[in-house]
Parts: C-alpha cells; sequence; structure tokens
C-alpha cells in the first residue's frame, strides 16, 4: 500500500437533504485522522479545504437540486483528486455529501486509464445511490452519484473526468445495503449491480461478502474504497443524515476494514456523509477514524 497519504476536504452538502455534511472534514479532523495514520506509519500531508460555491437550499430544477454548483464542487474534487494521484499520491477525499463520489471516482477512473490499471471500487453504504431524476422525487444528488458515474445523469455531471461513462457497473462492489427506492431496485437489477445487502450479510457474514467483492483484486488492481458513514448501524454511528436501522455492527465493520487493508491495494478513498450536527460529541466521527486506522493497516495481533 501507498504510505503518502494526502487528506482532502471537501466541506459542502450540497446535494444532501440535511444541512450539517459540510462541517464532517473537520469533526474528522478533531478526531485526529491525520495523526492516527501517521502513529502506522504513513506520511499524512493535510491539504486543507477544497472551496466551492455555497449551498443555495432551493428547490429541485428539472429534477436536480443544485446541478450547477454540484457540478462546481465536483469538478474541483475531480481536479485535486486526480492531481494526488498523478503525483504518486494516496488521496482520502473528507467529505461532505456523498454526491463528492462522481468526482472522486471519475478522477480515480482517469487514473486508472493514463496508468492501464483494473479498477474495483467498494461501496460501502446503506443506500445503493443508483437513482436518477426520474426515479425520485427529492431531487437530492447524494443518491445518484453511482449512476451518474455510469453515464445515467446531467450531461454535466457524466462527462466529469473526460470519458463517458466513467466506470462500468461491472467495476462496482455495493455492501451494507439496506435502503433503495422501488424504481431503483429495478434499475440496480437492470444494470446487474453485485451487491451484498444486509441480507447476504445476516445470512452468510461479512466475512464471505467481502471475499467475493475483493475476488480477482490482484497487483494491477487499483482499489477504490467509497465509505458512506450511514454504512454503520446507527447505533454506533448517529451522526448521518439519512439513518437506516440495521446495519453493520462495530465489528463486523472492523471485519471489512481489515480484509479489505489484507490485500494491500487500498489505492484511494472517500470518507463521507458524516455530519457532526446530528452526531453525540463527535463519537460517530471517532468511530470513522478508528475503522481508517483499520483499513490502513491496524490489528490486534502481527499477521502471518
Amino acid at each position: 500500500m501507498n504510505n503518502k497519504i494526502s487528506l482532502i476536504g471537501a466541506p459542502t452538502d450540497i446535494g444532501a437533504g440535511s444541512r450539517g455534511a459540510s462541517m464532517g472534514p473537520e469533526a474528522l479532523r478533531v478526531a485526529q485522522i491525520a495523526s492516527v495514520l501517521a502513529q502506522q506509519g504513513l506520511e499524512v500531508l493535510d491539504r486543507g479545504n477544497l472551496s466551492g460555491p455555497a449551498n443555495p437550499w432551493l428547490p429541485p430544477v428539472n429534477g436536480y437540486r443544485h446541478l450547477a454548483e454540484v457540478t462546481d464542487w465536483n469538478q474541483t474534487v475531480h481536479d485535486a483528486v486526480y492531481t494526488e494521484l498523478a503525483d504518486g499520491r494516496l488521496p482520502i477525499l473528507l467529505g461532505g455529501d456523498h454526491c463528492l463520489g462522481i468526482g472522486s471516482i471519475s478522477a480515480v477512473a482517469r487514473h486508472c486509464r493514463d496508468t492501464g490499471k483494473k479498477l474495483r471500487i467498494l461501496w460501502l453504504d446503506a443506500h445503493a445511490d443508483f437513482n436518477t431524476s426520474a426515479l425520485t422525487p427529492s431531487g437530492n444528488i447524494h443518491g445518484m452519484p453511482m449512476a451518474c458515474l455510469c453515464g445515467h445523469g446531467p450531461k454535466e455531471l457524466i462527462e466529469i473526468g473526460g470519458h463517458v461513462p466513467a466506470i462500468s457497473p461491472k467495476w462496482i462492489r455495493q455492501i451494507g445495503i439496506r435502503s433503495v427506492d422501488e424504481g431503483e431496485k429495478r434499475f440496480v437489477h437492470q444494470m446487474d449491480l453485485e451487491v451484498f445487502d444486509m441480507r447476504y450479510i445476516d445470512e452468510m457474514g461479512m466475512r464471505a461478502a467481502v471475499e467475493l467483492a475483493l475476488a480477482l483484486v490482484d497487483a494491477n488492481t487499483h482499489l477504490h474504497v467509497s465509505f458512506d458513514v450511514d454504512f454503520l448501524d446507527p447505533d454506533i454511528a448517529p451522526g448521518v443524515g439519512t439513518t437506516v436501522r440495521g446495519g453493520p455492527n462495530y465489528r463486523e465493520a472492523q471485519l471489512c476494514m481489515e480484509m479489505i487493508a489484507d490485500t494491500g491495494r487500498l489505492a484511494s478513498l472517500d470518507v463521507m456523509e458524516l455530519n457532526p450536527a446530528l452526531d453525540e460529541r463527535n463519537r460517530t466521527a471517532e468511530v470513522a477514524v478508528d475503522l481508517i486506522e483499520s483499513l490502513f493497516g491496524k490489528s490486534t495481533l502481527m499477521r502471518k
């Protein structure tokens, strides 16, 4: 794993349905994300926060809320993440709402095209985020990033990164899903996404889910993890805008992160949807940082 880490703050809730995710990057810094990663022997540079348009908090127009502002933020995120990858560093995007995954993952996909690497995306989330404007009345783009990345969305968003679609659905593995809109369910099935939902995890276990999600990851694979904090059960992570009961517990989440770390292939990371306004004394940020530490190699014992 690359030991040169760059933290990139993206303080916006521009695509969300509730305010507060804009404070997520600072909450992660308060939870000592930089020093925790440095204790794992990593070289950590905090690049500070990106800047973009303020949240106008307006109703949707033609099926999308804040499309111009979302596009601006995602282009800025794309450019920042792509620059770090081109410089041989491992970017960690500190969100911010999950619409920013469009910019982050399109940059990763562009980098993989440049370098001839395969791409595997692990989407750790309570939600599939595969909505379109035709499927959701809210117009909130944080429910659409996966669809946009696969080429189903407004021209302004699907063209970020210079290639349409930015990714193939075959590169995606979703874990922890437990809230999918009715029309979205049909679309996910139509696109043949590989989804390890909570029923699968209940029946087969987190180990089986992650083993299958990581199958065929090899030395020529760029492994990207997009970690929406609402992946976790709200009993341990209440500080998110879209809590869904019945998510992975602390040990299941730790196992997921440790198994990803065991591959040694993690090459980029998003940490999304942390909302300190809904948290309890920053405990969700602290849990998230604890899990991120495991993602970068913390374990109880040395593994043989």
